[in-house]
């Protein structure tokens, strides 16, 4: 990556790290379509962003934990089907050397379904049962279904959470509340163990990693405090969805 290449990187990371932690999200399907818009190599694309996504996972979940935020902090009854189901499989997605070509079709088509979830949440859709009480998650279907994202997560280096989060609502295991306090650390076992899995097959990191890590870890601090402080994410949701379809198209489309 060029030098002038890796400045706007760095700053769409940035804003794709405030956006995404500012909700308890980790922003990798932001930072894969900031890749895919600059032409990073593909082989460069999974491990760049879920080392990122480990990074703002972390930040996200202490702060908000901290700060009392969901149901009083993460209710890990709802998150263990999910994290039982979908960390193994993550890693196995990790570890699963795709063809260039059959990358970017996963990740193009994981992108669109990205910034469809994003348009969906910008126009504020209540959740299928709209009150904030945690109903009783039905445990092999949440097992299954943390399955499938941990192994969309590891196969295109993202955490899972933009996907489980309305699923959640949708299958009315739980408020909206209740379904962000599971989205952090949901994302940082999925990262790691996508991570992990790869470690063997994957190139190397890119050289210019602290300086997109350092604006990745900053945008999460910012992101964090904004969310804290009940920031509206509404227009930045329905940019971003069009920065994702834009990041899809290119990549699917790619040589």
């Amino acid at each position: 990556m060029a030098e002038v290449n890796s400045l706007v990187l760095g700053a769409l990371f940035f804003v794709a790290a405030v956006l995404y932690s500012s909700v308890g999200h980790g922003g990798a399907s932001g930072y894969l379509a900031a890749m895919g818009l600059m032409g990073v190599p593909p082989q460069l694309l999974r491990p760049t962003a879920l080392v990122m996504n480990v990074s703002v996972a972390t930040i996200s979940l202490a702060r908000f934990w901290r700060a009392g935020r969901s149901t009083g902090g993460t209710d890990w009854r709802l998150f263990w089907p999910f994290a039982l189901g979908s960390v193994p499989f993550a890693a196995f997605g990790g570890a699963w050397k795709l063809g260039d070509r059959a990358y970017y079709a996963v990740v193009a088509a994981a992108l669109l379904a990205a910034a469809a979830i994003l348009l969906w949440r910008s126009r504020g859709a209540p959740p299928v049962r709209g009150v904030e009480v945690q109903l009783q998650v039905s445990t092999l279907p949440a097992i299954g279904l943390g399955a499938a994202i941990g192994l969309l997560a590891g196969l295109t280096g993202t955490g899972g959470g933009i996907y489980l989060s309305p699923l959640v609502l949708l299958a009315g295991w739980a408020g909206p509340l209740a379904s962000a306090g599971i989205a952090a650390p949901f994302i940082l076992a999925n990262s790691t163990a996508g991570l992990m899995g790869g470690t063997a097959t994957w190139a190397s990191l890119p050289p210019q990693l602290p300086w997109l890590l350092a604006a990745v870890l900053l945008g999460g601090l910012l992101g964090t405090s904004l969310g804290l402080n009940r920031f509206s994410a509404r227009t930045l949701f329905v940019l971003l969805a069009a920065v994702l379809v834009v990041a899809a198209v290119k990549l699917a489309v790619a040589p």
